[in-house]
């Protein structure tokens, strides 16, 4: 999963994969008959991290809701313990044809992400609006995503978070 979660599928060959696990090629084919079959199960082993959606405490409003999904999501992408960024949203945005299958799922997992968060919005909102914001959201995660494997530190990451939920609530006022 490291290795993926690292240099993205494209980047990481059978060796490296079997250097990490210690195996032959063979027993690799054997267990999980492809390099492909192998990255699916590192996106489930990812899954089931904590962060992102996936530990959020209940929130009483949708602005305390916005900025604790916003800092599980950055806390996720700059755990020290980890790799830095989010396997999915930096995995496989670009990728050789023969790959566009793995891709595809990659894209669906982001899309599942953005309408758990959308779910989790229409608490508040009606549920129009809750995907709209929603895919807002997710666009900032991404973003949180990548600056954090480009360097930026949980105290850069939280400057942006303060920023999106101020503009939140000054959209908010204008209504």
């Amino acid at each position: 999963m490291r290795l993926f979660w690292r240099h993205g599928y494209e980047g990481v060959s059978i060796n490296d994969l079997t250097n990490a696990i210690g195996i032959a090629p063979p027993s690799l084919y054997a267990a999980f008959g492809s390099k492909a079959a192998l990255y699916r199960e590192a996106l489930d082993r990812y899954a089931g991290l904590p962060g992102g959606t996936r530990s959020l405490p209940p929130a009483k409003t949708l602005n305390g809701m916005i900025k604790s999904l916003l800092r599980s999501a950055a806390d996720a992408v700059t755990d020290p313990s980890a790799e830095r960024g989010c396997m999915v949203s930096n995995g496989m945005i670009q990728c050789a044809a023969e790959h566009a299958e793995l891709a595809a799922e990659l894209a669906n997992r982001r899309r599942r992400t953005r309408n758990e968060i959308a779910g989790a919005l229409t608490r508040w909102l009606p549920e129009d609006s809750a995907h709209s914001l929603a895919r807002y959201l997710n666009a900032v995660m991404l973003g949180l995503a990548i600056q954090a494997r480009d360097g930026a530190t949980r105290s850069d990451l939280e400057e942006v978070i303060e920023e999106v939920v101020t503009g939140l609530r000054a959209r908010e006022r204008k209504r």
